[in-house]
């Protein structure tokens, strides 16, 4: 068996005013990611460790910025590609383990939700899934809230 490694980091600049997509669900705040997309950061991080674990580039080859059928695209269909991508290449998903860095909103009671979101995409189980959450002590762009980053980790193995 075959057993592969990536990694997947997306940071997006957060705006008054915009819908706040994360984890494929949609998180009550007042700011919101500007992006292409829906600009759903965690989702991007994923489908980036994916892809890069399959030897395949990353999330802007295949669905890029410049193309307008992804303007305004749930990430979760972009997730559900990536997903049917790497399975054509003969892998299969093993775990997910991330992190989102943001100052606010705490999204501690919302991982769950994200977990099983995620995770019936992948067609995981959702203990095969980790989100974690941290704040940057007020630090950087993300402790001035104007932005929102996301790291993903994740093994592939191909039998």
């Amino acid at each position: 068996m075959k057993i592969k490694t990536g990694i997947g980091f997306d940071v997006h600049r957060l705006e008054e005013g915009l819908e706040f997509w994360l984890g494929g669900i949609r998180v009550e705040h007042e700011k919101g990611c500007v992006a292409h997309s829906d600009g759903d950061v965690l989702i991007h991080a994923i489908c980036d460790a994916l892809l890069g674990a399959a030897g395949m580039g990353d999330i802007g080859l295949h669905f890029p910025d410049t193309c307008p059928a992804y303007k305004g695209i749930d990430s979760k269909l972009l997730l559900q590609k990536t997903k049917d991508l790497i399975e054509r290449k003969g892998f299969a998903i093993s775990n997910v383990d991330s992190v989102v860095c943001l100052q606010r909103p705490k999204i501690r009671s919302l991982i769950d939700d994200m977990r099983r979101c995620l995770a019936a995409i992948l067609e995981l189980e959702p203990d095969d899934l980790s989100i974690k959450a941290t704040t940057t002590e007020k630090l950087g762009f993300e402790g001035r809230e104007e932005g929102v980053s996301a790291y993903a980790s994740v093994l592939l193995y191909k039998l």
